[in-house]
């Protein structure tokens, strides 16, 4: 089943014009993806045919009332959903942390951006949870424009946030978005 399910998402990538470029890291059990440009809710659709091309299994964080809900919890988890707490009494990150601590393998997606929209100014949590989880950042693209999705060897962060965070923004800004005005630049 497991078979016709990867042939199922590679012939519709074919169809469409897509391709992948780039290996992910099959022997890191642990790491954050940094997944850019994020402009549009296509993104999921291709990074789930990715996922089920390439046999990868990562986690993405969602507020856990949603998990709560009996079928909506279900479906969250059955995508790798990870519930958190997002009050402000608690911090995120170290939730993430505690959760690569914790397992043997656990691949966390994150979009820096935050968002669909233009936003000049990236959130720095995934770069904090690898800093604290020390795990490697791997950063994948969706380029529209080419119809590529692109995987980068892992990037380990040095401490310094901006410059690490402007190398990574150098790596996506060629890459078209959905919704290429959304993009990076």
């Amino acid at each position: 089943m497991k078979r016709i399910k990867k042939a199922f998402f590679k012939f519709w990538f074919k169809l469409f014009g897509w391709k992948i470029i780039g290996n992910r890291p099959y022997g890191l059990k642990k790491y954050v993806i940094a997944v850019a440009p994020h402009t549009s809710n296509w993104d999921f659709a291709v990074g789930y045919c990715y996922k089920q091309i390439d046999d990868l299994h990562p986690n993405f964080l969602a507020k856990n009332s949603l998990f709560k809900i009996p079928l909506v919890g279900w479906f969250l988890r059955n995508m790798g959903g990870e519930p958190v707490d997002r009050s402000k009494k608690t911090k995120i990150v170290d939730q993430v942390v505690q959760k690569f601590q914790e397992r043997d393998q656990f691949i966390m997606a994150i979009t820096p951006e935050g968002t669909r929209s233009y936003s000049p100014e990236w959130k720095t949590g995934f770069y904090q949870i690898a800093i604290k989880a020390q795990v490697p950042i791997v950063l994948i693209g969706f380029d529209f424009g080419r119809k590529v999705v692109e995987i980068r060897e892992p990037l380990y962060p040095t401490g310094n946030v901006e410059e690490d965070i402007e190398l990574m923004k150098d790596y996506f800004r060629p890459m078209k978005g959905r919704n290429p005005e959304e993009g990076i630049v």
